[in-house]
């Protein structure tokens, strides 16, 4: 970010912490007018720091993303490259599952312009992170073949917008992953 004026800093991170709120109770589709008045600014305020909604989403979501993908490269040497992969897509759905907004963002991303990644969309730094894990799980023979790190994350958003609105929506999603990791149907030898 360029040098700014100490108000434009000072508005940057008031606009930023009443969307954070906005988004956590009425997701990711919050009022960006709403949230200009309710930081004492006007929209032309807001747009100068944040042009399009997706913008918006992507600031509040860079800390959690960021996070995320430190995990993802804390995984990427661990001798055991199934249990990593595993242990990184289960981080990734709790938060997605519980952290309103985040698995719509994830999805905005991908349906935007999925031919054109966007080096700070949040789906993008996902893929870029969790890559090199499934890169390695695939030649450990972890993987089905074929299976990409984009058909991972269109699961794990999946999953958690299928239960957003369960009680209980990070057991239910991981039980689903579960289900989804195992198969629907044991082997038949």
């Amino acid at each position: 970010m360029p040098l700014q004026r100490a108000d434009a800093r000072r508005n940057y991170a008031r606009l930023l912490a009443v969307a954070k709120e906005a988004i956590a109770v009425d997701g990711p589709d919050a009022s960006m007018e709403q949230i200009a008045r309710t930081a004492g600014v006007g929209s032309a305020t807001l747009r100068r720091h944040f042009p399009s909604r997706h913008a918006l989403l992507e600031a509040v979501f860079r800390e959690r993303v960021e996070t995320l993908c430190a995990h993802a490269r804390d995984l990427t040497g661990r001798a055991d490259t199934r249990a990593a992969l595993l242990e990184w897509l289960s981080a990734v759905l709790a938060d997605a599952a519980t952290i309103r907004g985040l698995a719509t963002a994830l999805t905005r991303d991908r349906a935007d312009d999925p031919d054109v990644a966007h080096e700070h969309c949040c789906s993008a730094q996902l893929t870029e992170a969790g890559g090199p894990l499934v890169r390695r799980a695939a030649d450990d023979g972890a993987l089905a073949p074929g299976v990409t790190i984009g058909d991972l994350l269109a699961l794990i958003t999946g999953i958690a917008l299928a239960t957003e609105h369960h009680p209980d929506p990070a057991a239910d999603a991981q039980r689903l992953l579960g289900l989804s990791i195992a198969g629907v149907s044991p082997h038949q030898g």
